[in-house]
């Protein structure tokens, strides 16, 4: 018996998944949430501005390692330090999703094989983009070096403001987070530590 057109519509619409809520839904109830009006001129592209932002401040997700580095490890017979100082960070942290924002200084002692300096920088940047704490930042960051360079050594320092502490909570405006993480010779030699330390607090 042949169906009506009609009840094959009914049907074909029983059939299609419920479209899942977008980011851009949620950001619009949170606007409500705060007592405001998503719809109005200076709030109605906001869902849009924010959802790029937010993936762009979380691309770190959708790289690896391996393509950040790319072929830009070079064999180099060179064992002295090597010092990237001032490598600008901006995170977010994952209690708050509010920013912190720094510098990483990021040392190695190379075994015979040495990195493109900018991919130190883009290192970097892949763990900072991402939902981040800053110890956990920190440790990643020198434990991909260590892994892909096998180097003598191995340090990182950062140190942010995190505006979770300055704009809320206790509110305080001049307070910054310092972590370290070290590997390698710089655990074991004191000398090359002392020198990493020295130069990058200049």
């Amino acid at each position: 018996m042949a169906h009506s057109p009609a009840l094959l519509e009914i049907h074909r619409q029983k059939r299609v998944p419920k479209k899942r809520n977008s980011m851009q839904d949620e950001i619009r109830k949170i606007i409500e949430g705060l007592g405001e009006d998503p719809s109005r001129e200076g709030l109605k592209d906001t869902p849009t501005r924010v959802e790029k932002s937010l993936k762009f401040l979380t691309e770190g997700y959708s790289k690896n390692i391996d393509d950040v580095i790319g072929g830009a490890i070079f064999e180099e017979d060179y064992n002295e330090l090597v010092l990237v100082k001032d490598i600008e960070i901006y995170s977010l942290c994952e209690h708050h999703l509010l920013p912190f924002v720094g510098k990483a200084h990021v040392g190695y002692i190379p075994d015979k094989r040495v990195i493109g300096l900018s991919k130190i920088a883009r290192v970097v940047d892949m763990f900072a983009r991402r939902l981040q704490l800053q110890e956990r930042l920190t440790k990643e960051i020198v434990e991909a070096l260590q892994d892909k360079l096998q180097p003598k050594g191995v340090a990182v320092i950062i140190e942010a403001e995190h505006y979770c502490m300055k704009m809320r909570g206790v509110e305080k405006q001049n307070s910054k987070m310092v972590t370290s993480a070290m590997r390698g010779s710089f655990l074991k030699d004191i000398r090359s530590r002392e020198e990493f330390l020295k130069l990058a607090s200049r």
